[in-house]
């Protein structure tokens, strides 16, 4: 069993940055980023290899937001830098076991946390 418990978000002004935490329990392969804009469905954002150390994320936010992991802390980040208010969704962390696929595979996720409100507004 997985569990997942974010942190960090918050609201904050167009150009502004957060940084959300997703402590983990238990073993896993690869850890995701989603998130789900108000109305709208749910995205995959970006996610990390936990033994590879390998990351990947959506264009949308390639260059922007950077993850990254702490094994010490069991601890999964997303620094999201340069924020717009199209960034404004509920961030979920989640996560899967298997090393037979990418960790780009959205659709491979199967634990799942409560999520974090990300606010980008003026």
């Amino acid at each position: 069993q997985v569990q997942l418990a974010e942190s960090g978000g918050g609201s904050v002004q167009p150009g502004g940055s957060l940084r959300l935490s997703c402590e983990i329990s238990g073993n896993r392969y690869c850890v995701g980023w989603f998130r789900q804009p108000p109305g709208d469905e749910r995205e995959w954002v970006a996610a990390i290899s936990t033994t590879s150390g390998n990351k990947y994320y959506a264009d949308s936010v390639k260059g922007r937001f950077a993850i990254s992991q702490d094994n010490a802390k069991n601890t999964v980040y997303l620094q999201m830098n340069s924020l717009k208010p199209e960034d404004t969704a509920m961030y979920t962390c989640a996560a899967f076991r298997s090393n037979r696929y990418l960790c780009s595979e959205a659709s491979k996720y199967n634990y799942w946390g409560q999520g974090t409100q990300v606010t980008v507004s003026s």
